[in-house]
């Protein structure tokens, strides 16, 4: 197993658990935890069948590391997304196994983006979710204005944008902008099962469903039928199509291999 030093990577069961461990700093985000995210992500990816990203402590992420940008004068924002927050991004929105934001505490900023570009979110009701950019002069970054509208609707996304309010894992729950929101005391045993499931499940088609509802947003209806039809050929084609059938006949429960 790799290590490193703003994060902790566990693999046990085809579950990647990927927790940022900097719970002093309300786990924020600094250069070498960017890196150390977009590496462990690749890794996680050959390794597992599902990742999960969770926080250490009380906080899931509260966004960039502000003392961790030097002299304001030599901050160059443009760069530090470009460089080093969009590989990160990436490593997680293009990772083929599912991947899921397990929410333990306050997601602020960057840390709220971070979260939602995992395929699936699952907050504890404590936690909550806040695009603090604005009181700092900024813009949603991180995918944020890329996410939001598209999970919460424009108008709920421009407030939340807007006015840098928190929003509770319920509320974001009860929006769309995130898939559940569970009690604190069952949060830790219903994400693990959650990643269970998924983990057993048919890897290559999540694979497949998960570029075809992500590419769905710039698809007209003809474009998508045809990129359904192309991907659902290859999942025709899977060991695990054969075993689901075999094993709808046999009236038992399927055991998928990931191919």
């Amino acid at each position: 197993m790799k290590d490193y030093q703003t994060i902790t990577l566990e693999i046990g069961e085809d579950i990647a658990v990927l927790t940022l461990n900097r719970p002093d700093k309300m786990n924020a985000l600094n250069t070498q935890m960017r890196a150390e995210i977009t590496d462990a992500a690749r890794f996680a990816a050959r390794e597992a069948r599902v990742l999960v990203m969770t926080g250490a402590g009380k906080a899931f992420c509260s966004g960039q590391d502000l003392s961790d940008t030097g002299t304001l004068a030599a901050l160059d924002l443009e760069r530090v997304l470009r460089d080093e927050y969009v590989p990160m991004l990436r490593a997680i929105t293009d990772c083929p196994i599912p991947t899921i934001s397990a929410v333990n505490g306050p997601a602020a900023g960057a840390g709220a983006n971070l979260a939602l570009a995992a395929d699936v979110v699952i907050a504890s009701t404590s936690a909550y979710f806040v695009q603090a950019f604005t009181r700092i002069g900024l813009i949603p970054d991180a995918g944020g204005t890329y996410w939001l509208p598209r999970q919460m609707g424009a108008a709920k996304a421009m407030g939340a944008a807007l006015f840098a309010e928190p929003v509770s894992a319920e509320q974001a729950s009860n929006w769309g902008m995130i898939w559940e929101a569970v009690a604190d005391a069952d949060f830790a045993d219903h994400w693990r099962a959650r990643a269970a499931h998924l983990a057993k499940g048919p890897t290559l088609a999540y694979g497949h469903l998960k570029t075809a509802i992500r590419q769905s947003w710039e698809h007209g209806f003809e474009a998508q039928l045809d990129l359904e039809a192309k991907l659902q050929g290859g999942c025709g084609n899977s060991r695990d199509f054969k075993e689901g059938v075999v094993a709808f006949l046999d009236k038992r429960a399927a055991k998928f291999e990931g191919r």
